[in-house]
């Protein structure tokens, strides 16, 4: 059995949840998130706690035992703290600004580039050099935050580009002569 699996999901105050054969649906202050659960594994509520076992033999399905766990618990979190992206943008000249649903890069190309969010994110920009994502659905956000990096990640010989706020950049040295 996964050891991950055999941690149950607690619950919190606040956070109704309801299990319905295996569709998993918590509903918080944030939102409401509702999950399919795979048929190789039980999901059972009681006691405000969730518990997972599997119904089949071998590897696989003890492996998404585990993954059901971790889906649940960010489900759980999600709709109760909420989960966040920061990136950082450095470049003489880069900037991003944030207009509702829609977020203006510049990033250095012969035009601006407009980002749509997707239902379920939202942007913040505090400063012109960072972007704050929030959503309650932490592979959604991830997501987001991985396709806003990719129209300029940074470059290893000046750093240039949008980089995850706890990312490192490891620099090259330049050209000898």
């Amino acid at each position: 059995m996964s050891r991950i699996a055999n941690n149950p999901v607690t619950v919190p105050a606040g956070v109704e949840a309801s299990l319905h054969g295996n569709l998993v649906k918590v509903k918080g202050p944030k939102g409401e998130s509702e999950w399919n659960a795979h048929e190789a594994v039980t999901v059972a509520f009681e006691d405000g706690k969730f518990t997972f076992e599997t119904n089949k033999e071998g590897q696989q399905a003890v492996a998404l035992a585990g993954t059901t766990r971790s889906l649940v618990n960010n489900m759980v979190l999600g709709v109760s703290q909420g989960f966040e992206r920061k990136l950082i943008i450095i470049g003489v000249g880069y900037r991003a600004q944030a207009q509702g649903k829609k977020l203006n890069l510049t990033l250095g190309f012969s035009h601006p580039v407009s980002y749509q969010l997707p239902d379920g994110v939202s942007v913040e920009t505090p400063s012109q050099t960072e972007i704050v994502l929030t959503g309650i659905d932490k592979q959604q956000v991830g997501q987001v935050a991985a396709e806003i990096r990719a129209f300029r990640p940074p470059e290893p010989y000046k750093g240039k580009g949008v980089r995850y706020a706890d990312e490192h950049v490891v620099r090259k040295q330049a050209k000898k002569s």
